[in-house]
């Protein structure tokens, strides 16, 4: 149990990445608008803290005839709280550069790539897209010291989904998987290990006259049992959360978005709760 929980803190960065619910993931936007977005969050399990600024870049992309994007996040985050496994007292205290996620998505289907003109006439029905999105582990990491930002191993998320307009509704379901690649450098020289989360999400938006929208939002985790050295340290995980989404758009240029979430069930007691705040530009396509 001891050996489970260390786990747990030492990877929490990773994880608030894993389980990030997204509405509007598989959506149509014109070819050639690029999107940055600078913002804040802070996610909080038990007595410990996890503060994240980041930078994200996106640009919407024509892929076959139907839109896709590539994005680039960066993230610095601090990770601070105190708190005792068994007998051990720990002081978190961590900084420094998160790993970057680089994600590509396409819509495979009802998302045709459309100018900015050609898209003031399009009208949504069914969308299906797919993604994949992979961590790059250029995190700070310390082989000596339990808690990190960085995670010295990568993740890589497939995933698919379709997105329905009913009127000023959008409803998506997507399912994906996120695999681990090992970590050779944990606590030393020990291997640190984890079998593929599966998980699934559910969001219903709804769509203001302004183009603001709300969205509540549903995710379900389950897997990810931890193997240390090849012995298993951890059973597997099966978590519930679920959160919102408000975004609001100030100009044609500018949009502000408040998410947050919150677990609501953990076999693990791995749950967490998170809010946070970010600022949207977007240009180029015409605009």
């Amino acid at each position: 149990m001891r050996v489970f929980w260390l786990c747990l803190l030492g990877f929490f960065c990773q994880q608030a990445y894993a389980q990030e619910i997204e509405a509007r993931a598989y959506s149509n936007a014109p070819i050639g608008i690029n999107f940055i977005t600078g913002g804040i969050a802070q996610a909080k399990s038990g007595s410990y803290t996890l503060t994240t600024e980041a930078a994200n870049l996106t640009r919407i992309i024509d892929v076959f005839g139907q839109s896709g994007r590539i994005s680039l996040l960066v993230p610095y985050a601090q990770l601070s709280g105190t708190g005792s496994v068994g007998a051990q007292y720990m002081n978190a205290s961590a900084e420094g550069l998160s790993d970057p996620v680089v994600k590509i998505s396409a819509n495979l289907y009802g998302a045709p790539a459309l100018s900015l003109e050609e898209f003031k006439h399009y009208q949504q029905d069914l969308i299906i897209g797919a993604s994949l999105a992979a961590s790059i582990p250029w995190g700070k990491y310390n082989n000596e010291q339990m808690l990190n930002v960085g995670a010295n191993r990568s993740l890589i998320q497939p995933a698919i989904g379709a997105s329905q307009a009913i009127g000023p509704w959008r409803f998506e379901l997507a399912g994906m998987a996120t695999i681990y690649t090992s970590n050779t450098s944990f606590l030393g020289s020990n291997t640190l290990s984890q079998n593929p989360i599966y998980s699934s999400e559910a969001h219903a938006i709804y769509y203001f006259e302004n183009t603001a929208y709300i969205s509540a939002d549903a995710t379900y985790f389950m897997g990810g049992q931890k193997y240390v050295n090849g012995t298993a340290i951890s059973g597997s995980q099966e978590n519930w959360r679920f959160g919102s989404t408000f975004s609001y758009p100030i100009n044609k240029h500018n949009s502000i978005r408040l998410t947050g979430s919150k677990g609501v069930y953990s076999n693990t007691n791995t749950d967490y709760t998170a809010m946070g705040i970010s600022w949207q530009y977007r240009w180029g396509g015409g605009l």
